[in-house]
């Protein structure tokens, strides 16, 4: 069972969160911390920490400011971005668990832009193990060819245009995603190849020099499994390798599995965490976390 936490971030704002605790007998139990996509709700990964934690593994699942329980209030008022979400909010949880949970090996499981803002924390030294699904900051000439023009209009289109004439995105009444603050939505729609250089932009002089948030990601020197999806939109092998590349002291490795080699039509960016790839997809972030290996008839690897 998962037990509610707060967690306050350096600037004041209060995460919602749940943990699963392992059980005390265990002398060495690993905490795994789940950094969900862009806009959607952390209770959307409790069955795959529930699997998790009877893996052995204490669990710790949060939303970002603005989402979720941790929406305070109208989105209109709330400043937010990427970057408040990596550097202060999964900066927070990190802190957090290393303090309450001293000595035991932190491992992160980043879905979508989930794995791009591990690399913005100050604190991500500290993390042991890495597993990512899906994981890229949305650089629109990477989307998947077929899908490109649609998901060019959606996301780089229609919702900047409603962030700027709402305040915010209202995602929820469109079925696309839970409201999205404004900053976030600029964010994701301004990226360009290089997102330090499209953050600077953005956000200018209160945002760290580019060459400090460069060297965040380099002191990262956990070994990472990159999971990609052939049908994910989002989820292309260039897009996978574009943050890849950011992460220069890991270990990296690049892993495609198609729908068809688990006898299944479709599976996209989010199918992954549902529960009825417990047995078939689940096992692979498992093994990765709790032995750091990669089975190699699960799919194709490869090795930045």
């Amino acid at each position: 069972m998962s037990e509610p936490i707060q967690i306050q971030a350096s600037d004041g704002y209060l995460l919602h969160g749940k943990l699963w605790r392992s059980e005390p007998a265990l002398q060495t139990s690993p905490v795994v911390i789940i950094n969900c996509a862009t806009s959607v709700r952390s209770r959307y990964y409790a069955r795959f920490a529930d699997a998790l934690h009877a893996a052995g593994c204490t669990v710790l699942t949060y939303d970002y400011r603005g989402i979720g329980d941790s929406r305070q209030g109208s989105l209109r008022s709330l400043r937010a971005g990427w970057l408040d979400w990596g550097e202060l909010d999964f900066e927070a949880v990190l802190r957090y668990v290393h303090s309450r949970f001293d000595g035991e090996p932190i491992y992160v499981v980043g879905h979508s832009v989930g794995g791009f803002l591990i690399g913005l924390a100050p604190s991500s030294h500290r993390i042991a193990r890495i597993f990512t699904m899906g994981a890229q900051y949305a650089y629109w000439p990477d989307y998947k060819p077929q899908s490109r023009a649609k998901m060019f209009m959606q996301w780089h289109i229609a919702m900047p245009l409603l962030a700027r004439l709402f305040g915010f995105v209202p995602a929820r009444r469109l079925g696309w995603m839970e409201d999205t603050p404004k900053g976030v939505a600029l964010d994701w729609s301004g990226m360009g190849p290089r997102f330090e250089i499209s953050l600077g932009r953005r956000y200018r002089k209160e945002l760290a020099p580019a060459s400090m948030l460069l060297a965040r990601f380099a002191q990262v020197n956990a070994p990472i499994l990159a999971l990609g999806i052939e049908d994910d939109p989002f989820g292309t092998p260039a897009a996978l390798d574009r943050l890849l590349d950011y992460y220069v002291q890991s270990e990296r490795h690049h892993l495609r599995i198609a729908p068809d080699t688990i006898a299944q039509e479709e599976i996209g960016h989010f199918a992954f965490f549902h529960d009825r790839f417990r047995d078939s997809l689940w096992p692979i972030a498992f093994r990765w976390l709790l032995q750091q290996e990669i089975d190699p008839k699960v799919g194709s690897v490869t090795r930045n």
